[in-house]
């Protein structure tokens, strides 16, 4: 059987998100915690996993990271309360009205 990768949310101290992935994630939170391995974290301690998924390949893993890393401050928010319906609704681009020409 394959090993699991993990796809994480951490929110610091200061309110900060960090979007990670790892093979392992409870010795990869523990780095983040203990300092010095991630320059962002380091300074932000202490930090809470607020989100995880597990995925069936590093590749999966990296692009889920990657994709989670664009979104904006409230997105994240929303998945990591597993809200859904706000996620969806932070996703729409909100336009202001056009003006009659």
């Amino acid at each position: 059987m394959a090993q699991p990768f993990f796809v994480y949310l951490l929110q610091c101290a200061d309110g900060a998100y960090y979007v990670g992935h790892t093979d392992d994630l409870e010795r990869r939170v523990g780095e983040h915690q203990m300092g010095g391995k991630c320059r962002f974290t380091s300074v932000r301690r202490p930090v809470s996993l607020i989100w995880q998924q597990e995925t069936a390949t590093r590749e999966g893993a990296k692009a889920i990271e990657s994709q989670i890393k664009r979104w904006s401050r409230a997105k994240k928010a929303a998945l990591a309360r597993g809200d859904f319906s706000a996620l969806r609704h932070a996703a729409k681009k909100h336009f202001p009205p056009r003006s009659p020409d």
